[in-house]
Formats: structure tokens, sequence, C-alpha cells
């Protein structure tokens, strides 16, 4: 006996529609997403690009061996000498003591938010602390000029002048401070809470939870907080100009006025160097020079993301 095929019943067209319009959706969501992506790439191919147009004619003119060895950076007066070790160093020392400034006390405010204070502190202080981090640099430059280096006029006496590399890596150590202890916050609160139990099963104590346990197992994070704090550090303006002077120097001696690759940039900027000229390229010799700086920084950082978060993943 022959048994009838059941009929399929027709698709429903407002189903079929409302397939099509969310395939729709989803292929433009997608679209927008790769538009962004592909925009910060072109951005910053453009970036490279421009620094690149201007820094190849900067060493038609200057030797490359003579500005990556010299010791006197003398761009817009003359006799002319583009030897950018002074302003590298003058970078390096406000960046170095910025780092001794915020890496301990982040790091200390991060461990103390993250494993001591309870709820409702944590709520509190961590918001206020990052009320630093919108601060306008500017204001952290006058505080520098009319408040750290009169105090350490007070301390050392007529060894600092008005115009210090010291006064201004305090102030940008004291801006970068929310950026060590936030992310590196950030990084604790993520470490499984089982492996502080097991600690504490075994009699550990809170601290050595926290140095032992948490610290190691968000090193990732943390390695990558102090990283950007100091690319920030590297890469601040207005507060380094006004506390740290526009003097080119090789010293070691942290009371003296230096000058920083971004305090030379502002300076030919808001001056009159003619378009085309040595000096105008050597703003863009000077911008590469720190381009690269801040991207070996960046790789350093992710050669060592990678390594620890292979051992704690």
């Amino acid at each position: 006996m022959a048994i009838a095929a059941r009929s399929r019943p027709d698709p429903d067209p407002y189903a079929l529609k409302g397939n099509r319009t969310r395939d729709l959706g989803e292929r433009v969501i997608h679209g927008l997403l790769l538009a962004c992506a592909l925009l910060s790439v072109i951005t910053t191919l453009a970036i490279i690009y421009v620094l690149l147009e201007e820094t190849v004619g900067f060493f038609q003119k200057v030797s490359f061996l003579d500005y990556a060895t010299g010791t006197k950076w003398s761009a817009l007066i003359e006799p002319r000498s583009f030897g950018i070790l002074p302003l590298v160093w003058g970078t390096i020392m406000v960046a170095g003591i910025a780092g001794v400034i915020a890496i301990p006390i982040g790091l200390g405010a991060a461990v103390y938010l993250s494993e001591y204070a309870d709820q409702r502190v944590r709520s509190i202080l961590k918001p206020t602390l990052e009320i630093l981090a919108g601060v306008p640099t500017i204001v952290y430059g006058f505080f520098a000029v009319n408040w750290i280096t009169p105090h350490l006029q007070d301390i050392f006496g007529d060894r600092v002048g008005f115009f210090n590399g010291l006064s201004a890596g305090i102030v940008v150590g004291i801006m970068v401070i929310p950026m060590v202890s936030s992310l590196s916050e950030d990084a604790m609160h993520a470490v499984p809470q089982s492996l502080r139990e097991g600690a504490y099963g075994l009699g550990s104590t809170k601290f050595d939870v926290s140095t032992r346990v948490v610290i190691p197992a968000a090193l990732s994070g943390i390695v990558a907080s102090f990283i950007l704090a100091l690319s920030r550090a590297v890469g601040e303006t207005m507060a380094v100009v006004l506390a740290a002077g526009s003097t080119p120097n090789l010293s070691l001696d942290p009371f003296q006025s230096f000058q920083t690759m971004t305090a030379f940039i502002v300076q030919v900027a808001l001056g009159d160097a003619p378009t085309g000229s040595i000096e105008y390229q050597a703003l863009f010799a000077v911008g590469m020079t720190l381009f690269v700086m801040t991207l070996a920084m960046n790789v350093v950082s992710q050669l060592l993301l990678a390594r620890y978060r292979d051992v704690y993943q």
C-alpha cells in the first residue's frame, strides 16, 4: 500500500525577509569594522610617509653618522650642529626619573586596591586616582614650575636651576601614575580567585599572596602598564617644555636644564622655520627618531608579554 508523501510546508516569507535583513546588517557591521581597522592602518602609514619624506631630505644634507653620534645640537642658530644625542639623553633623563616615581607608587597603589581595599574603598579611591589622568598637561607644567622647582631649590639650594630635568621628571612621573595603577590593578583583579584561595590554604599571608601569587600571575599586564607609562613619558610635551626648558644638554646632573625631542619639535613648530629649510627638515628627523624609539619600546613590551603570557596562561 503506497504511503502518501507528506508535503513540506511553504517557507514563511516573513522569516526569510528577517533572515535577509539580519544577514545584510551583519555585512554592514563587518564592513564598518573593517573600515575602522583599515583607517587606523592607513593613518599610521600616512604618518610614516610624511615623516620619511622630509627625513630623507634632511639626511641628504646632514650625515646620518654625525646625526646619530653627535654630542651638540644647535639646529636654529649658527653655527648649526645636528647631533641628536643631547635631545635623546634629555628624553631618557625625564622618562627615567618619571619611571622611578610612577612605577613603585603606581604598583603599590594597584596592589592595595586589588588585594587590601574593600569594594567600597576601591570604588572611591580608583576613580579619584584616575582623575589625575584627566588633568591637562599644561597644568602639570605650571605645577612643576610654581611648586616642585621652588621646593627643590629650598632643599638643594642654588644648584637647582629654574628649568631642570628633575622637576620635569617628577611631574611627568605624577602624571603617569594613574596609567600604571589602573592597568596593573585591572590585571591583578583578573587573576582567578582560586589561586589566592589555594595560597591561603597553604598558610600564606596576604602579603605573600600579593607578591608571590597575584603579581607573577598578572605580570604580563603589569609589564604592559610599565611600558605604556614610559612611552607616555617619552612623548610628553608641554609639561616638559615648561619644567625642563629648551637647552640641549648632555649631562648627568638632573638639576640642569634639558631639552627633549618633543620640546624641540614644539620649539620649531611655533617658530618661523621656512618650509624646506634644514631646520624644518630637522623637525621631521627628530620626529622619526622619536617614532622609532616608541616603536622599539612597544616591540619589547610585546616580546615580554608573549613570554610571560606563555608561562601564566
